[in-house]
């Protein structure tokens, strides 16, 4: 069995914010970075998938400089067995990473591939579902428990409200994974400085597209007087945030 899993270093704020100087991005003396926590969970449940098959292996991915190395890392010290890195220099947007990141997973074949459902600094969801479809595999979100049988997954996926939606999909398939899906595990201080001497792929960036979207700008909004309740059909509430949205970028 073989497992693919795109993880992410994600840029956490801290209790100060600077911007660059075209104002489009956070200055990243005033960034911390780390695994996306959403990965972390894909990270493991890949591992423990494999280790009860008895055979195979687990495969991090990444798009990024060689810092996002760091969080692969960790994966690896967890127990994955090998990276491929993406040598990016400037950031993408989630579609680019998606179809960057297709020609890669394509190439291992693997019988599931793994995102987290999310990335705590873009909380976009996009990547994964762009992901499945660049691949032409199909996709189940917010999953909760996989249950593994002839060429096919049963998979427990969660709904809002609390509901859990049980489907059955064909492998190899793409699946977004939720925390608390699992308990990751801690790697050992033996595993982390194994995971130091262990090689990372670096491939060059094929054809990532064109940018699905561009920051403008970025700003710490003023302090207001308070929010705006909004009444009135479901027409009247949109027309209303369109309005306001105008105003503002006007």
């Amino acid at each position: 069995m073989k497992v693919v899993v795109a993880v992410k270093q994600v840029a956490q704020l801290g209790d100060e914010v600077e911007f660059t100087g075209d104002e489009r991005d956070v200055d990243r003396d005033f960034l911390d970075y780390a695994l996306n926590e959403w990965d972390t969970y894909a990270a493991e449940e890949a591992l423990r998938l494999v280790e009860a098959a008895g055979e195979g292996e687990v495969v991090v991915v990444s798009v990024g400089d060689e810092d996002v190395e760091d969080c692969m890392r960790r994966c690896l010290a967890m127990g994955a067995d090998r990276g491929i890195r993406l040598d990016v220099g400037e950031p993408l947007d989630p579609i680019q990473v998606a179809r960057a990141l297709a020609d890669v997973v394509r190439g291992e074949s693997p019988d599931l591939v793994f995102c987290g459902v999310q990335s705590a600094d873009s909380v976009q969801a996009a990547t994964g579902t762009a992901l499945a479809e660049f691949l032409g595999l199909p996709r189940v979100a917010v999953v909760t428990k996989i249950d593994l049988g002839d060429g096919k997954a049963t998979v427990s996926r969660e709904l809002e409200g609390g509901v859990v939606d049980v489907v059955e999909v064909d492998t190899p398939a793409l699946l977004t994974i939720q925390t608390g899906i699992n308990e990751p595990r801690y790697a050992t201080l033996r595993a982390i400085k194994q995971a130091e001497d262990k090689e990372i792929e670096v491939r060059p960036l094929g054809d990532a597209g064109e940018p699905a979207y561009s920051v403008r700008k970025m700003f710490v909004p003023p302090k207001g007087e308070g929010a705006e309740m909004l009444n009135g059909s479901p027409a009247d509430v949109a027309q209303r945030i369109k309005d306001l949205v105008e105003e503002r970028i006007k």
